[in-house]
């Protein structure tokens, strides 16, 4: 039988396609970009129909249906990491999140801490061979595949079609269902730096040198460094992400992303997950320079440990005196999630010239006007510990660099106050002191 018939056999409504959902079902939506819209909000019309049905998906970037359009409470949303929609749905109680390291998020699937019973996604439309491009998610896509009892595909000619390493692709023999879509890719517009944003990347900024492969988060401060390089002498960086945004499109547009000198896929940027503009997406679209892989192995410290001269550059949301960060949550309120963070941390360590940046403000202001410290004396409110003090690396702020890797508590204690918002220093230095972690000659 050839390709296109099987297709045609295949070919289903939306609404024809979810009654193969039951009851008590694990339905997985994959990730970000990989939404499949009509497919999820033929599923939400089957609210009250079918009972709880579980469903998976990370970094929500638009309205999900199945959350908003429930009157029956038909479904359980749950997220591997949160965009800002997902953590107002946690927040009201429509949503949990699911604790996790990125590079072990496929192995949930392959040993069957994940079970999934239908797997729905959206690709880009069918090759002359029968297959269809992962597209914008590679991450655990092919391990959520090989789980699904049965897969159901959103084919959609505006998901760009991507070249992959590996896991990037999937067969019509082994789908049960296509339906076809035209809706629009979700985007997401890069936050816009502030002058902290911008002091902050200045001190980071002189680590990366020519010929170094990038790890960006996304963010102000990542994008004050891309700024930074755009206008700078530095060239050929390579790119190996977890995530690809718009700023490294803004550095492959200066020229300054080659990949020329990379120890492993020479030639050629790396990332398992991207969201950003539709020029991102069209950037993409049959571009061979640049491969998508799984987050098992993007994000592996023994991947990433073969690069050599990695820099990672990430956010976080507060750090106490001891070196413990916080980057998903405020409290109890989940914020984020902890992603990549600890993977790249680690890989970063373990090569030979490798350095890990954490980046934060030093201060927030609530909604009363009043100015806290996001350096705290220590976690006492919940907050979830995201990296350890056994793994902290640089925390960065407006004030400069605090380099813990080797430290005793009471010089780590110094140089995390050192980068503190002066008006919050002398305080911390007295709960130093209450803490055991402040030398009498350190300085004041």
């Amino acid at each position: 039988m050839d390709y296109q018939t099987m297709y045609q056999q295949k070919l289903r409504t939306a609404d024809q396609a979810v009654q193969i959902i039951k009851d008590g079902d694990w339905v997985d939506y994959s990730q970000a970009c990989s939404i499949p819209q009509l497919l999820d909000a033929a599923l939400a019309r089957r609210s009250g129909q079918v009972q709880n049905v579980k469903i998976r998906n990370a970094i929500s970037m638009q309205p999900v249906a199945t959350v908003e359009n429930d009157p029956h409470g038909s479904f359980t949303y749950n997220v591997w990491h949160c965009s800002g929609l997902d953590r107002k749905y946690i927040d009201a109680g429509r949503a949990y999140h699911i604790p996790m390291l990125f590079r072990h998020c496929g192995t949930y699937y392959n040993k069957g801490y994940a079970p999934v019973n239908v797997a729905m996604i959206t690709v880009s439309p069918m090759d002359q061979y029968g297959n269809f491009s992962y597209g914008l998610t590679n991450c655990a896509t092919q391990e959520i595949m090989d789980a699904a009892e049965h897969i159901v595909l959103e084919v959609n000619p505006n998901m760009p079609t991507t070249a992959g390493i590996t896991g990037d692709k999937i067969h019509i023999s082994k789908v049960d269902f296509v339906v076809e879509s035209e809706l629009p890719i979700p985007t997401i517009k890069s936050p816009q730096a502030t002058d902290v944003d911008r002091k902050i990347a200045s001190y980071i900024f002189p680590y990366v040198t020519s010929g170094c492969t990038l790890q960006l988060g996304i963010g102000g401060i990542p994008n004050s460094i891309g700024s930074m390089i755009a206008e700078s002498d530095v060239k050929d960086l390579g790119m190996h992400t977890e995530l690809m945004s718009d700023g490294y499109l803004d550095l492959y547009k200066a020229g300054k992303i080659t990949n020329k000198y990379k120890k492993l896929n020479r030639g050629k940027g790396v990332f398992s997950i991207c969201n950003g503009s539709r020029e991102l997406y069209d950037f993409l679209d049959h571009n061979e320079e640049i491969l998508t892989a799984p987050m098992h192995w993007v994000n592996s410290p023994a991947t990433i440990r073969e690069l050599d001269d990695f820099i990672s550059i990430n956010g976080c949301i507060a750090v106490d005196l001891f070196g413990q960060v916080s980057s998903e949550s405020a409290g109890l309120r989940q914020i984020s999630g902890t992603g990549g963070q600890v993977d790249f941390i680690t890989g970063a360590m373990e090569a030979e010239h490798g350095r890990a940046f954490l980046a934060m403000h030093s201060t927030f202001t609530d909604k009363s006007g009043k100015l806290h410290s996001n350096i705290l004396p220590h976690y006492t409110n919940g907050d979830i510990i995201t990296t350890p003090r056994t793994q902290a690396p640089c925390i960065v702020t407006e004030y400069g660099i605090a380099r813990l890797p080797g430290l005793p508590t009471w010089q780590r204690a110094e140089a995390i106050i050192n980068i503190a918002h002066p008006d919050f220093r002398e305080k911390l230095i007295r709960a130093a002191e209450q803490q055991k972690i402040w030398r009498r000659s350190n300085k004041r």
